[in-house]
């Protein structure tokens, strides 16, 4: 990866984390994960290698376990590697496709984070999961699939509105 990447990297995560801090400390229902949403612009923009792809997954899990209000931070540690695994994976797969590509990876990027988030924190704080919903695990099912994919709409329009002014930009870059 080129010193240039890593900076258009870094700048984004760092962008995603402030946002996502700032959306935190708003006390709403729904927080959405920013972080998500930028290490996608930013994989989608600078195309890395697979394990490239699996280091932006790994800082934008740390950032986002210091950051998280969530019952389990550190599964952020796990989930956003995935998603980042599945962002550039998808990408490859897509960008010659669609126009939509970075809309519909960061859809399913969005979601495959979000699920394997869930996943991790029933397998390690299922005792508290289970206290806070009633003892009943479909109760923190019906409240977390819709956050999931509220957030994972609002990731993905993100995404495909920043991408094509910032992909002008850096093809500017490369003029």
């Amino acid at each position: 990866m080129k010193s240039r990447d890593i900076a258009i990297v870094g700048i984004l995560l760092a962008v995603g984390a402030i946002l996502r801090y700032f959306l935190a400390m708003l006390h709403t229902p729904l927080t959405p994960n920013m972080v998500i949403a930028f290490y996608c612009l930013a994989i989608i923009l600078i195309q890395p290698k697979i394990y490239e792809a699996l280091g932006i997954g790994i800082v934008a899990g740390i950032l986002s376990m210091l950051i998280s209000s969530s019952i389990f931070p550190p599964a952020n540690i796990v989930s956003e590697p995935i998603g980042a695994l599945v962002c550039v994976g998808l990408y490859a797969v897509l960008k010659n496709r669609t126009k939509l590509a970075p809309t519909i990876v960061t859809f399913l990027t969005t979601l495959a984070s979000g699920f394997s988030f869930a996943a991790i924190a029933v397998v390690f704080v299922g005792a508290t999961i289970l206290a806070k919903y009633n003892g009943n695990l479909m109760n923190f099912i019906y409240v977390f699939v819709p956050i999931v994919v509220i957030t994972a709409v609002f990731n993905a329009v993100i995404v495909q509105v920043l991408y094509f002014p910032s992909s002008r930009v850096l093809m500017r870059g490369q003029e």
